[in-house]
């Protein structure tokens, strides 16, 4: 009784201990109960996460709320450090009572922000979308730049994060040890969550995740380990109750548990069974299983399973072949449990493993067994090859046996006289399917026996054999070429009208130790071997057949070795025959005034293609086939009814005839003659294949335009690095003629819907062909992108369709775009925003210049504007004059056309000024500022002040510009002001001198300047006109000038003021507020500037937290660079022409020593500086 009542009490102790692990406070945070033990004094950050400790009603969104103020998120508090782990699981834990969803929606993204993602996962995404619909948009979302994440970084606070991030999790676990985890709710999402993003493509993710679910289970196997350790306690104290005499013992409560004991193990016969049974016709079967095996286990029930058992065995056998494939497997594991109770002796449990038939029904005679006792395995495992159809490739079938079943898997005499022995009487032969998938694995365990790498995803790489290793690699081979050097001619000439078997048969000599040819006295077999490939090339065209001979050609030719003379001959003499065949046949063929027929055209064909496929391996040039296969090519484009397989082997066999000349000139110090006549043939021959991209045969197009971007980038500039300067003269460039033409065939046979496509009808094998075709198409072209051979701006066309065909090739175009950043980030940048302008521009051809801003076509091009933002990356500073340069392009296309109705109406592209807002999160604060100066250049005063909805664009881009950065101080007015004085000023011809500027052209440039340049900038974006270059790159000394120069701003002349006021209050009101900014700004430059010049060494070392505004303006570089005048967009609209030009960027280490010039407005007014004329 003493025992049952400590029981009662471990209970009641448990459950306090539950309650005093996770319920800390009321829901809404009043009357507090405070924890016993030490805590440690809090920090305003742990504070804003458990002091006020609120639950539900204190978050939203997934993010603490106190006082109404948010507080920090759990990346933040477990990055910071400060709060004791235990309080933050605690309000963790307390947040789940109230809200089990928001509270693992705030988890969820806990672990998505520790992996680097700046994204987050929304409540809507939460509870409506799949995990791996999730994965997917977190990763479109993250920064594909960023090669660090938090658990790589490096510094001590990264450092502290990685422990308190595993310490997170483990406490996290041990704190939900006695409820949370076994809700079946909690566990079960952060577990599939965790285990789709350990496979996702993001390195980060992929990395966070698996050290995250590595903790997750060290953590639940304490778990695990402390409810074992109850269990056995609670059964000692329930066994040592019993052993107490019956005046002692607790009787009412171990009959209590008996008898829930008894009732649940009640008549385990078919009756009570029979439930899980009717369930095994439905969908639940595969949990009826799941559920049998548990009753399985416990020996004490078999017995009383004996009648279900005898019942519904023959039920369970057929589900051991269910199309469910977990079904399947589940059904041989309760199978299984059955064999082990030794209740059932005649279920053939091994054999199903292996094959759908019934053991009676395989009558394979045991008294002959091919020579070998393994026969009768071999088979089976071929019959299990071809009933499993879970993978096609039987590679991995072998890897998978052998380490178990080597001996069986090296059986190969055993496999060649399955293959060439007759079944005896009675015994049955193997089926023509079954011969071929026997040729298969023996092919597989040769190439493992002989390689001693598992296929492709089985291992990590080739790692480095053993002594031992490399002993038994070399006798296998020594072996293998023993054996099939006699039974490969006689498999050959068995299987010899067989494409499949006899391609996976030539396959084997690339394995064949050749020394043994000689030393084992087999040369007679070598002649056979030889004789049978030669009879194989004359029988078949298949190009798989013939590659295969060439390649079984080409490693019998190895001059290493003795027999190399002996193939040497056998080759040559087939290649004579085939040459002078094709000669003969192609001169019948091409004879005018004479139609072929279709039995020349086969012949033609069949010998071109043996021809083209050995002169993929072998070097055929002494039989100078470019002669002849030019020829043919040429008569296709005359005549124009060249069948198409002639024309697409004639031209394949053409490109091998140049590239091996090609490595003839390379190799060797060939002559200038060699030289011409080379570069004469592959001229020629890509002018030839140009013309054939306008072929009215698909086929024939996709393979002139492969063979052109090959030789587009085998013969770019690149051939003479490396040292190779002699061949200079190969190099090709294509002319903008050619472009175009490879540019047009993407976009009308790449970019096409799957109902466009000629094989829409066929099945889905053909579709997912037809797809690849299109993808290897694609990437040849971008690869001329990537490497500088077309010009990048054609990638505007193919980047336009990343959001269109994001599923079929959206990882091409996303790394052609990363290849072109990494080569010219600026003209990668100009190529992004040009495709978003021909969008734009189709898009007003398609619905006018009054379209709604709401459509799906132009919401379609504002996110694939976003996601173009996202490839920026998070380095700012990095991608800074990119995305600079990309604002001047998107602000000139904007304004460039004005509105026919007059200047009051916004200009036809001013909607576009709403997708290049997508683009102002990637700009620095001061960039910000520098850009919205820039935009004030083509405003008018009448358009800052409207407010109509078409003017909604103009609105909504100046706000993203200004947000995020101080007011500016610049107005509309000060920018209309400048630009008439600069109109004013650029009446007046200047004198340059060689570096002297005349007084005129110094009053334009700090006008100019003045537009751009404010006291509380760091940096500046002068827009310049035509002016000479500057000329020298040493900064002099700041010279002494007057007040009203340092300052930028000059005050309007009396008699001008009068020609703008034209008796209007307007500009009037213009004019004083204008000389009002002008004393002001005076005022304010003339007491900083002493400041500025005494403290700019300071301003440079002052840190991290001030690198951000004392970097070099490479703003102004890139706004300035174009040299390019845009022309006057309107008049009445009071647009300005402008130049832009000023030095490159310079490196770290000269930024810094040119800071304090940049920084100072003397320095400005600089005659180095003012050798760039500005506006």
């Amino acid at each position: 009784r003493r025992l049952l009542e400590m029981s009662d009490f471990l209970i009641r102790e448990t459950d306090t201990q539950l309650s005093s692990d996770t319920d800390f406070e009321d829901p809404d945070g009043r009357n507090a109960k405070k924890t016993k033990g030490k805590r440690g004094k809090k920090v305003p950050a742990e504070k804003g996460l458990a002091g006020g400790k609120a639950g539900s009603h204190g978050r939203m969104n997934g993010h603490h709320q106190e006082n109404g103020k948010k507080s920090m998120m759990l990346f933040e508090v477990v990055k910071i450090g400060k709060s004791a782990t235990q309080s933050v699981v605690d309000d963790w834990i307390e947040s789940y009572k109230h809200d089990r969803d928001v509270a693992l929606l705030d988890l969820i993204n806990f672990f998505i922000q520790c992996s680097g993602c700046k994204g987050g996962v929304s409540a809507e995404m939460f509870h409506h979308m799949q995990n791996s619909e999730i994965i997917r948009k977190m990763t479109e979302e993250f920064d594909e730049d960023s090669g660090d994440y938090p658990l790589t970084m490096a510094g001590p606070q990264w450092k502290k994060f990685k422990s308190n991030f595993c310490e997170f999790i483990g406490v996290l676990v041990r704190q939900c040890q006695y409820s949370i985890i076994y809700d079946e709710y909690m566990m079960d999402t952060v577990i599939s969550l965790l285990t789709g993003l350990s496979d996702s493509q993001v390195r980060a993710f992929r990395h966070t995740s698996t050290l995250a679910a590595m903790k997750l289970m060290t953590a639940l196997v304490n778990v695990a380990l402390n409810l074992s350790i109850n269990m056995d306690n609670t059964q000692r104290q329930y066994e040592t109750e019993r052993n107490k005499t019956i005046g002692k013992r607790a009787s009412d409560k171990l009959e209590l548990l008996l008898q829930k004991r008894k009732e649940l193990q009640m008549s385990m016969g078919s009756s009570f069974c029979q439930c899980a049974s009717w369930f095994m016709q439905g969908e639940v079967r595969l949990k009826c299983l799941t559920a049998l095996q548990g009753l399985y286990h416990n020996r004490e029930l078999n017995a009383r399973l004996e009648l279900f058992t005898s019942r519904f065995k023959d039920r369970i056998v057929s589900m051991t072949l269910d199309k469910e494939y977990d079904v399947a497997v589940q059904a041989i594991k309760l199978l299984t449990l059955v064999l082990n109770s030794y209740m059932v002796s005649n279920i053939c449990l091994y054999y199903r493993l292996f094959s759908s038939r019934d053991p009676a029904e395989e009558g394979v005679s045991k008294r002959r067994g091919r020579q070998s006792p393994n026969a009768n395995l071999i088979k089976t495992t071929v019959f299990f090859f071809l009933e499993s159809e879970l993978h096609e490739h039987g590679a991995y079938l072998v890897d998978s046996m052998w380490d178990c079943a080597t001996e069986l898997l090296k059986d190969w005499e055993c496999m060649i006289s399955l293959l060439l022995d007759e079944p005896i009487l009675g015994e049955e032969a193997l089926t023509d399917r079954q011969e071929s998938a026997l040729i298969e694995i023996m092919l597989c365990t040769i190439r493992q026996a002989a390689e001693c790498h598992p296929p492709v995803g089985r291992g990590t790489g080739k790692r480095v054999l053993t002594a031992k290793e490399k002993k038994t690699q070399l006798d296998d081979r020594t072996r293998i070429t023993e054996l099939f050097a006699v039974a490969l001619p006689l498999l050959l000439a068995k299987y010899s009208v067989d494409a499949e078997k006899v391609t996976n048969l030539l396959q084997l000599p690339q394995y064949f130790d050749l020394e043994i040819y000689t030393t084992g006295r087999l040369e007679k077999h070598l002649e056979s071997l030889l004789r049978q490939i030669k009879e194989v090339v004359e029988k078949h065209t298949d190009t798989e057949v013939l590659e295969a001979c060439s390649k079984t050609y080409h490693a019998l030719c190895n001059e290493e070795f003795t027999i190399f003379n002996r193939v040497d001959i056998a080759r040559s003499h087939l290649l004579d025959e085939l040459v002078d065949k094709f000669n003969r046949l192609l001169e019948d063929f091409l004879q005018e005034g004479e139609e072929p027929d279709e039995d020349d055209a086969y012949q033609v064909l069949s010998t071109l293609k043996r021809i083209t496929a050995f002169h993929n391996a072998h070097n055929l040039s002494k039989w100078d086939l470019f002669t002849s296969t030019f020829k043919l090519l040429t008569s296709g484009i005359e005549n124009g009814d060249m069948p198409e397989q002639i024309v697409i082997n004639a031209m394949q066999c053409t490109h091998y005839a140049i590239l091996w000349q090609l490595a003839k000139v390379t190799e060797s110090s060939s002559n200038k003659e060699d030289m011409a006549t080379l570069r004469k043939q592959m001229r020629a021959f890509c002018m030839l294949c140009q013309r054939y991209l306008s072929s009215v045969n698909t086929a024939v197009k996709e393979q002139a335009f492969t063979v052109l971007c090959d030789m587009l980038l085998i013969f770019s500039h690149q051939i003479v690095s490396s040292g190779r300067d002699m061949l200079e003269l190969l190099v090709y460039s294509p002319d903008s003629s050619l472009q175009s033409e490879l540019l047009n065939f993407i976009l009308d046979h790449v970019f096409i819907d799957q109902d466009d496509d000629d094989n829409s009808t066929d099945d889905e094998a053909s579709k997912i062909e037809a797809l690849h075709k299109r993808r290897n198409l694609l990437a040849a072209y971008c690869k001329l992108i990537i490497y500088n051979i077309v010009d990048m701006k054609t990638g505007a066309d193919i980047f336009k369709q990343y959001m269109r065909y994001y599923n079929d090739y959206g990882d091409i175009i996303k790394e052609t775009m990363s290849k072109t950043r990494q080569i010219d980030k600026i003209q990668c940048a100009k190529t992004l925003i040009l495709s978003l302008q021909q969008l734009f521009k189709e898009m007003l051809s398609d619905l006018g210049h009054n379209f709604d801003r709401s459509s799906s076509v132009f919401s379609g091009i504002k996110e694939l504007a976003r996601r173009f933002s996202l490839t920026f990356g998070l380095d700012q500073l990095k991608t800074r004059e990119a995305i600079a340069m990309l604002h001047k392009d998107g602000i000139e296309f904007a304004f460039q056309e004005p509105n026919p109705q007059g200047e009051g109406h916004p200009p036809i592209n001013l909607a576009f000024l709403d997708i290049l807002s997508e683009f102002s999160s990637k700009l620095l604060r001061q960039d910000k500022k520098t850009v919205h100066l820039y935009l004030e250049r083509f405003m008018t005063f009448q358009m800052a002040l409207q407010r109509e909805d078409c003017w909604l664009p103009l609105i909504s881009y100046r706000n993203s510009l200004q947000a995020g950065g101080d007011d500016d101080t610049m107005s509309v007015i000060s920018a209309i002001s400048s630009r008439s004085s600069t109109s004013r000023s650029k009446k007046a011809k200047p004198i340059v001198g060689k570096r002297k500027m005349t007084e005129v052209e110094e009053s334009s440039c700090s006008s100019s300047d003045g537009m751009w340049i404010n006291q509380q900038q760091t940096v500046q974006t002068p827009v310049m006109i035509s002016s000479p270059h500057l000329t020298s790159t040493v900064l002099r000394d700041p010279k002494r000038i007057r007040p009203e120069e340092s300052y930028m701003v000059y005050p309007v002349p009396p008699e001008q003021q009068q020609q703008q006021i034209q008796h209007t209050q307007v500009a009037w009101m213009l004019a004083q507020r204008q000389q009002e900014e002008v004393r002001q700004q005076q005022d304010r430059v003339a007491m900083q500037y002493a400041k500025m010049r005494s403290h700019t060494q300071h301003a440079i070392r002052r840190g991290a937290e001030l690198m951000e505004d004392d970097e070099e303006p490479i703003v102004e570089d890139v706004m300035m660079s174009s040299e390019s005048r845009l022309e006057d967009l309107n008049e009445g609209m009071d647009f300005d022409t402008m130049d832009i030009d000023l030095p490159p960027s310079k490196n770290r280490r000269e930024r810094s020593e040119l800071k304090p010039d940049f920084f100072d407005p003397a320095s400005i007014m600089d005659d180095s500086v003012l050798n760039v004329s500005m506006f």
